[in-house]
């Protein structure tokens, strides 16, 4: 029998079809390479040299207004341009490209600058779903968008240029590559089963336990079976929808309670403000109904064994494949028993 607590081996990720190479005995191993620092500067709740701070003018010369709550506005330097015109180039069959077009936009969380979703109290938090419904729902009747993904990055570590609380909204033409390869998966196992890939897969989970954070009566945050990320988080509805502006007033609730409590098990992990990258995966809106696409969300956060040691994606990982050594059962039972107080 294979022991997953001690010997090498693979786990297969059935919503992109890829494999992650598990390592536990590699957890022994002294640590001689980069430590980060830990930040201890104090984060005012108004900083005038904010672009993200009510009122402040921002990188692109325009005003903030002086909002309350939530605020969002077109991306000043958008890695999409709604103008972008149609072209393309092909050389041999090798050689192609093709034009992008899209819409970047910001989501300013709270006027609050030392805020994050670990600090915010649930009202707050579900405000800030509401936008994020509001906005997909708006974005995806735009005959042009036919995917829109909304991503956070927290801290300096995850390439967040402003640590004021926000998340970014980018809508394309095209369906990304990671969308599209757990719309195709999906799509095979409903072939295949006549079910869902990601109600199956928590169903186990549920069963199992070991890989579960935390649930409510509605999401279930799970250190997913292949995990890539150390302490990688995978956050599910309990029941069947494709996308955040489908859920009802008590599933935002229900989702609002989760981030928070998700968000702060991760910052009493090493007692310091935990980095990541989160961001929701939904249906489609190029106008398929793609309804065996279950709604979820990732975090992927770096650090490895404290605050000051973070995981990186090198070496066999660039040239061959995933490779993780604490694992996702360890993982999930740390988070599991640190708690969110």
């Amino acid at each position: 029998m294979l022991d997953l607590s001690k010997d090498v081996h693979r786990r297969f990720n059935p919503l992109t079809g890829e494999w992650v190479l598990v390592s536990p005995h590699r957890t022994e191993r002294p640590w001689q390479g980069q430590i980060e620092k830990i930040s201890q500067e104090t984060v005012p709740d108004y900083d005038p040299d904010c672009y993200l701070c009510p009122g402040n003018a921002r990188a692109g010369s325009e005003r903030n207004p002086d909002y309350a709550e939530t605020f969002v506005f077109d991306n000043d330097y958008p890695a999409l341009l709604s103008t972008n015109v149609p072209g393309c180039v092909e050389k041999g069959g090798l050689l192609t490209a093709s034009a992008e077009r899209g819409i970047c936009r910001v989501v300013c969380f709270s006027p609050r600058h030392g805020e994050t979703l670990s600090k915010m109290s649930t009202n707050d938090i579900r405000r800030v779903i509401d936008v994020w419904a509001q906005q997909y729902g708006e974005l995806a009747e735009l005959p042009f968008i036919n995917s829109v993904q909304i991503f956070e990055n927290r801290g300096a570590m995850m390439g967040a240029s402003n640590p004021h609380p926000h998340c970014q909204i980018w809508a394309n033409s095209t369906v990304p590559n990671e969308l599209r390869k757990e719309l195709s998966h999906s799509a095979d196992h409903l072939d295949r089963t006549g079910g869902c890939l990601l109600c199956s897969y928590l169903e186990i989970e549920e069963q199992e336990g070991e890989r579960v954070v935390c649930q409510n009566g509605h999401f279930s945050a799970v250190v997913p079976f292949w995990a890539v990320w150390p302490f990688e988080i995978l956050l599910l509805p309990r029941h069947h929808v494709t996308d955040l502006n489908a859920l009802k007033s008590e599933w935002r609730n229900a989702l609002a309670e989760i981030l928070r409590e998700v968000a702060r098990r991760y910052d009493r992990l090493f007692d310091a403000p935990f980095p990541y990258t989160m961001g929701f995966h939904q249906r489609p809106t190029d106008g398929g109904g793609h309804d065996s696409f279950h709604l979820h969300a990732h975090f992927y956060p770096p650090l490895l064994r404290s605050a000051t040691v973070r995981k990186f994606m090198v070496g066999f990982e660039m040239l061959a494949m995933p490779q993780r050594d604490i694992t996702p059962e360890t993982a999930a039972a740390r988070l599991r028993e640190i708690g969110e107080e």
